[in-house]
């Protein structure tokens, strides 16, 4: 299981913007890439990323192998309600990989 790093606010106003940091443990493999052997590393990237918040989707990027390993992501939102935020990511190789975290909304 993939290494996760998710930072949030643990309580935020109503209409407030927030800021969601996530990382999360990943080699993203190029595909161009030989190992000490000489053979190329097949390529393994992680491909999107998707937020819903109490199952609305609410932020969504698409990666590509010119991201760095372990790729970090950050965006803003604006809170109008408290629930829960389910981050996944999806990616080559059958990589896919589900967080949540709760929002509460004051």
């Amino acid at each position: 299981m993939p290494q996760t790093l998710i930072t949030l606010p643990k309580q935020v106003r109503s209409g407030q913007m927030v800021t969601l940091q996530a990382m999360i443990g990943h080699p993203m493999e190029t595909g161009q890439r030989a190992d000490a052997q000489g053979q190329i590393v097949p390529k393994d990237i992680v491909r999107r990323m998707r937020v819903h918040l109490n199952q609305v989707l609410i932020f969504e990027v698409e990666l590509f192998a010119a991201v760095a390993a372990n790729p970090y992501v950050a965006f803003d939102f604006r809170a109008t309600a408290s629930g829960t935020l389910r981050l996944t990511w999806e990616g080559d190789r059958g990589f896919f990989h589900s967080e949540e975290v709760k929002l509460q909304v004051a």
